[in-house]
């Protein structure tokens, strides 16, 4: 049997149930995950972030990354999330985190938008479509319908693959995709505000492939 995939899940910015969110990521088979703030992230031993097989994203800071007057327990979040890509350590953006760092160019690329302007609209019933069904984190899986928060924005355009979607009125259309930032894996999942989706056993499989597809695992 080979080793979990050991995950650091990098939050901050954005309130959510803790405990919930716990649950779910330890509940996810083959998954060694450390729920972290983004300054233990940042400030964290260069040895300590490499050993991730994948960082899974799900903060949301509306300013920075700024490094310059930053507490020494901070760390310097500009010059580590800079430094993304430069292994095949996998990335995972979830959720709220494609809306991070709103006016840092590098942020968009790594995602692969353009423009990240956005309206929410929360407690949305949704019918997941699967886009692209060849690809690992999709295979075999069919539409699904679940509740979640919604945003309204441009599709991203830079992508690999297009694998979920949905026809919504208040939701961009693409919802999940993958691409490539340097060496690294990325796999982008607009869903995951709350308990109403992380409990969805549809939404728990594409997480947990997606942290094992980023990891090169599959």
């Amino acid at each position: 049997m080979s080793a979990p995939v050991k995950t650091a899940v990098v939050t901050g910015g954005h309130g959510f149930d803790f405990v919930k969110f716990h649950n779910l990521f330890h509940g996810l088979d083959g998954v060694e995950p450390y729920v972290q703030h983004m300054d233990d992230f940042a400030s964290a031993k260069e040895d300590v972030r490499a050993s991730y097989d994948t960082v899974v994203f799900y903060a949301m800071f509306k300013e920075g990354p700024n490094d310059a007057g930053q507490p020494w327990y901070a760390g310097r979040p500009g010059a580590v999330l800079e430094r993304l890509g430069e292994t095949q350590q996998g990335i995972l953006i979830l959720h709220h985190a494609i809306l991070a760092y709103p006016e840092w160019p590098l942020w968009g690329e790594l995602i692969g938008m353009r423009d990240r302007s956005f309206d929410y609209y929360v407690d949305q019933s949704l019918h997941i479509e699967i886009t692209n069904a060849h690809h690992p984190i999709t295979s075999g899986m069919s539409a699904w319908d679940m509740t979640d928060e919604t945003y309204a924005m441009a599709d991203p355009v830079d992508v690999d693959d297009v694998l979920l979607s949905v026809d919504h009125p208040q939701s961009m259309r693409t919802i999940a995709w993958t691409r490539q930032h340097r060496e690294s894996r990325v796999f982008c999942f607009q869903s995951g505000h709350d308990n109403q989706t992380w409990e969805n056993p549809a939404f728990q499989k594409i997480l947990r492939r997606g942290i094992h597809w980023t990891a090169g695992r599959i």
